[in-house]
């Protein structure tokens, strides 16, 4: 019979949950980007549409006032223009799904970070889920890093992820109001555009989490090496012929 595949450490499993995390965030990266540059093919001020035309034949009307009408249109137009609303549809939605797949990547590694630092050995990254069923993201900071060479980087991005969703808290606050001033609604714009690039900021500060992740992993990795190369002394001594 084949041998059963050896069961992970935890620190394995663990890091691979992480990483799991981050093939996903890519996934959604990459289908945005591709979304985005559908859009840009069909954008009407890049495109020289042909002016040719086709004439449409057919029944009109009530019941009781049917009647046949003709009328003309011009399909490659048409073409671009439903094309245009579907690839921007679908990149709103795709937009969406690559910001919340950042931040569950980000606030995962995170999560790692301060499970192990707790003295903690988790075999697998876990959310809470909400009503919907979904994952909701656990905090975003880092603490506890001082020896950690890429703590200011770190706490660099952490900073600007939160300024993003920050923006977008106030943009959101300024959306609902039945009435904002012409500054305000200036200010409103404005964070919205702060608040798009939450999905790639946050992405980034996950590449970093990740990181952080295989630091505090260290240890309990050497442990593991400890224990391991124990445990093979004590066989290879267990089968050695006495005298």
């Amino acid at each position: 019979m084949p041998e059963k595949p050896a069961q992970q450490h935890w620190t394995e499993s663990l890091f691979d949950s992480v990483y799991a995390l981050y093939e996903t965030a890519l996934e959604y990266q990459t289908a945005h980007r591709a979304a985005q540059v559908a859009v840009q093919t069909v954008e009407v001020e890049r495109r020289q549409l042909h002016e040719g035309r086709v004439a449409l034949r057919g029944l009109q009307g009530r019941d009781d006032a049917t009647y046949y009408r003709t009328r003309r249109t011009s399909p490659h137009a048409n073409a671009v223009f439903d094309l245009h609303g579907l690839y921007s549809r679908t990149e709103r939605e795709l937009h969406r799904s690559y910001e919340e797949a950042a931040l569950l990547y980000a606030s995962g590694a995170a999560w790692a970070v301060a499970s192990v630092q707790g003295d903690e050995t988790p075999a697998l990254v876990e959310f809470n889920t909400g009503q919907d069923g979904n994952p909701v993201h656990h905090r975003l900071s880092i603490t506890g890093l001082e020896r950690y060479a890429g703590s200011q980087e770190l706490a660099s991005a952490y900073g600007q992820v939160c300024a993003r969703m920050n923006a977008a808290e106030y943009a959101e606050d300024l959306a609902g109001r039945d009435y904002v001033t012409d500054h305000e609604a200036g200010e409103m714009h404005h964070a919205i555009g702060i608040a798009m690039g939450l999905a790639d900021t946050a992405f980034a500060y996950g590449l970093l989490a990740q990181r952080a992740v295989s630091f505090v992993l260290l240890e309990p990795r050497r442990a593991r090496e400890s224990e391991l190369a124990a445990a093979r002394a004590t066989a290879q001594q267990s089968t050695q012929p006495t005298t």
